[in-house]
């Protein structure tokens, strides 16, 4: 069924009279307008969380854009009209969406003593109108943007809608993210502040919920923090349109294992300092090899390169420009036993191709959790604590190869274990999978109750 305005008019009026109103939610810090199948997934995921529950409710996007534009959100068998409104990160300050000039206008608006005059400063904006209409705000912060791991021109990127929203007063909830790590003072302060100020803030991994509530200065047990699963969990696995699956025979018709591997371009690169940024133990490129050569001659496998971020060799962390690379170098000397996802596609069709895999390995974490989320076995090569963190909570801590801890030889043991035990793996993934998705469809009546 295609939801349409008239099906939600409806059902609007249907909630009114049982006494029960649809929420209008602004989502900050997400969108389908990258190339990180790890962001869209994170936007997909919160969609899919809020439209299951309320399906005549009313979300729309509050992200940096060059124009605003509605998206079709597709769920089953209905398309969702989702808006983007968009607003701009630039040195031109007289542009009405400049998020500067947006939290100058909400900062003035505030300072103001009388209510009339504040509402028609923010009513004269229709960037500001849009969130001060809004029942509550979200925000996913690119689910581990909300910190200065990558520098504090991100952190503040994500942090500039936040601000504007609490200046609005509208209530804050952070959706379930990493929190943190903070090492400079500025963007400790900045970050302390939006936590404090925030109606509830959720964290996708256990060890989250300590080290926000010290940071907050919140004491043990405190409901303004709590814990939900990433919302990656829930998105939608949808056969593609067209698939090319380059070097694979016919899918149907193999006799052999294939573990699909996803290769970072930001790891391959060395991180945004291409000077190995994440403090690596190991020289990523060669584990890369490493680690194909291994599956290949020693566990007689096939490997599958899937990238997770799409892109030409020109967008510098592109996982699909590095795949392509390593095909056309290798593809000679593992003659039918290496293959690669050409192409792009959407979260839910690359996660289709990822279900495919008897084993998969992955740098990007949403790439990982496209497996398991299908009860495939995963082994993931982390850069950050984000990893050991999500994994612990469906109880897969022990599937994380951590390069900044590990050498090589004991990267190989940890994928060695997994493909030995992917029966049991996958068997213990059926068992939790369905309480994982089950608590994340849940997510938003728990926001509405507690805000």
């Amino acid at each position: 069924m295609q939801i349409t305005k008239l099906d939600s008019t409806v059902l609007d009026i249907d909630r009114e009279i049982m006494g029960i109103k649809s929420p209008t939610i602004c989502l900050l810090g997400a969108s389908f307008d990258t190339s990180n199948m790890g962001v869209n997934a994170l936007t997909a995921g919160t969609l899919k969380a809020f439209f299951e529950q309320y399906p005549d409710g009313d979300l729309f996007l509050f992200d940096y854009g060059k124009k605003g534009l509605t998206y079709n959100f597709q769920m089953s068998d209905s398309i969702i009209p989702v808006q983007l409104v968009n607003i701009r990160f630039s040195k031109k300050f007289y542009l009405k969406n400049n998020v500067a000039l947006l939290i100058a206008l909400a900062l003035f608006a505030r300072c103001m003593p009388f209510n009339r005059i504040r509402k028609k400063i923010i009513s004269s904006n229709f960037w500001l109108n849009r969130v001060a209409e809004a029942d509550i705000v979200v925000s996913m912060a690119g689910g581990d943007s909300f910190s200065d791991i990558y520098g504090i021109s991100r952190f503040l990127y994500v942090s500039l809608p936040q601000i504007v929203a609490l200046l609005l007063g509208n209530k804050l909830v952070l959706l379930p993210q990493t929190i943190g790590p903070f090492k400079g003072v500025v963007s400790k302060t900045i970050a302390r502040k939006i936590l404090q100020r925030s109606a509830m803030i959720y964290s996708r991994d256990y060890t989250g919920l300590r080290e926000t509530r010290d940071l907050v200065g919140l004491s043990y047990p405190n409901e303004k923090v709590r814990f939900c699963y990433d919302v990656g969990f829930v998105v939608d696995s949808v056969k593609p349109s067209a698939m090319d699956l380059a070097g694979l025979p016919e899918w149907d018709r193999r006799d052999f294992p294939v573990v699909g591997f996803n290769v970072s371009g930001l790891l391959y690169m060395g991180g945004y300092s291409q000077n190995n940024m994440f403090g690596l133990k190991v020289d990523y490129r060669q584990l890369v090899s490493r680690i194909i050569y291994h599956i290949i001659n020693q566990k007689d496998a096939s490997v599958l390169l899937v990238p997770h971020v799409f892109g030409t060799k020109e967008h510098a962390e592109s996982d699909s420009a590095v795949c392509e690379a390593l095909y056309a170098a290798l593809k000679q000397k593992y003659q039918n036993k290496l293959y690669i996802a050409r192409g792009s596609y959407d979260q839910s069709g690359i996660k289709y191709i990822i279900g495919l895999c008897d084993l998969f390995i992955g740098s990007r974490m949403h790439a990982c959790i496209a497996a398991l989320s299908q009860n495939i076995p995963a082994v993931a090569i982390a850069y950050s604590n984000k990893f050991i963190g999500v994994l612990k909570t469906i109880n897969a801590g022990s599937c994380v190869a951590d390069p900044r801890e590990l050498g090589t030889e004991e990267i190989l043991a940890v994928i060695d274990r997994v493909y030995a035990q992917r029966a049991a793996v996958k068997q213990q993934l059926e068992q939790t999978m369905p309480e994982v998705k089950k608590a994340v469809l849940q997510l938003f009546p728990d926001i509405v109750s507690a805000v």
